[in-house]
This record gives structure tokens, C-alpha cells and sequence, in this order.
């Protein structure tokens, strides 16, 4: 969705480790500017405002202005970051010029409200499959996220992609009839017994394995015959 947040951003002459390294002991984070049929652009911007942006309820898909210093001032969405693993520093962004005229694809985070009925009165077991469907649209429609409600859902009962309301511009890209969340039975727990313990309460006394022995088999020689004695 289109916003009035705008973020300040710095051209950046020269790329590379180094570069990276300087942008962050100052407090930047490198980004590059690119799309609409136009050059990229080498930039830094500061990760506070970006990462204020992607936390939050819109998320990557915000569009905001970007302003840059001597340079262009254009409406963008962030498409790919990068985070350090250990400190989860932003490490780098890649931004895209949006065109506002143009539609764009997108996916949309879908979030479920309500109790269901499955769960509350049959016992069942709510679960949700879908997390996010992909759409098209104008950028200026671009929702913050889809919000569906599962109360009515009865055990065996589900909502599907096909389910979800769209307006305006949008238009499904997702398949239908993916589900997004349904009422399933609980599984029971099954305790197994050990074979021990079957043994005993059955009062049997369990069999000794038969053992099977390898190899050659070994030959008992015959006795004998004993030696009559002398009279």
C-alpha cells in the first residue's frame, strides 16, 4: 500500500566490502535502487527507518518515497534484504521503483481471527495452512493483510483460497481451492505398551529366542563299539 513515509538515502560512488564496512561504522546500511526501465542506482539509507518499514503490519509490501540526496525522488518497495545471522544487523537492501500505474504482484499475509465452532463445541483441532496469498493489483491497493473468520467452521469444515474477499484491482493468483485453515479431528494418543510388561500380565513365560549358528556345521563322531571283556 502506498504511504506518506519518505526515507533519505546517500549515492554511494563505490561498492564493495570495504565501502560496506565504512557505511556501517557511520551508521548506514549500502542499498541499491533499481526498475522502471532505469539505471541502478548505488545508495545508503539509514536501517532504522527500513527496518521500522518491514516490521511493520504491511511489511515489504509498504510503498514509500524514497529521496534521494541530489538525486531522484521516487515511490519504491523494498523486494529482498539481507540480516547478519548472529547480530541481525540489516546487512544490505535492494530497492525497486514503483511505477503507481502499473499493476504488481504481490503476496498478501493472511491472518485468522475468531473461535471456531469445531473446536469450541466438537472438540476438534483448528489448523491453519495458509499463511499468505499472492495477488495482483494497482500498488495503491495493496492490502496490509487479509483477515478471515473462522468462527462458523464446524469439524470437517474449511476456508479456502477461493474464500477470501477481494476489491478493486486485486485479483487471485493463488490456487482456490488451496485451503487456508480447517477443523480436523484430535488424533488420540496412543500409549504403547512394552512387550515385557504384555508378557507378565498375561502370565506366560516368555520363549528363548531360537539361536541360529553360522557356518560350517560341526559333526559328532560316532561312538565305538565297546570292546568285549576277557573271560
Amino acid at each position: 500500500m502506498k504511504t506518506e513515509i519518505t526515507v533519505n538515502a546517500e549515492p554511494r560512488e563505490t561498492r564493495g566490502k570495504n565501502e560496506a564496512r565504512r557505511l556501517r561504522v557511520k551508521g548506514l546500511t549500502p542499498a541499491v535502487l533499481y526498475g522502471a526501465n532505469q539505471a541502478s542506482v548505488a545508495v545508503a539509507v539509514n536501517p532504522k527507518e527500513v527496518n521500522k518499514i518491514l516490521h511493520s503490519k504491511a511489511g515489504h509490501n509498504t510503498i514509500f518515497n524514497l529521496a534521494v540526496q541530489g538525486g531522484e525522488d521516487t515511490p519504491v518497495m523494498i523486494v529482498d534484504w539481507q540480516n547478519d545471522p548472529v547480530k541481525d544487523n540489516l546487512l544490505h537492501v535492494d530497492l525497486k521503483r514503483i511505477d503507481l500505474t502499473e499493476r504488481i504482484v504481490v503476496k498478501v499475509r493472511v491472518h485468522v481471527t475468531g473461535e471456531a465452532k469445531g473446536v469450541k463445541i466438537q472438540g476438534g483441532l483448528l489448523e491453519v495452512i495458509g499463511r499468505e496469498v499472492e495477488i495482483e493489483c494497482l500498488p495503491d491497493e495493496i492490502p496490509q493483510q487479509f483477515t478471515v473468520d473462522v468462527t462458523e467452521l464446524m469439524l470437517g469444515q474449511n476456508l479456502r483460497v477461493s474464500d477470501i474477499p477481494l476489491t478493486g484491482s486485486m485479483k487471485l493468483l493463488s490456487p482456490p481451492e488451496h485451503v487456508v485453515a480447517h477443523v480436523i479431528l484430535m488424533k488420540a494418543e496412543v500409549v504403547e505398551t512394552p512387550a515385557a510388561e504384555v508378557v507378565a500380565e498375561a502370565g506366560a513365560t516368555p520363549a528363548e529366542p531360537e539361536v541360529i549358528k553360522k557356518g560350517k556345521k560341526e559333526e559328532v563322531p560316532e561312538a565305538e563299539p565297546e570292546k568285549g571283556k576277557k573271560k
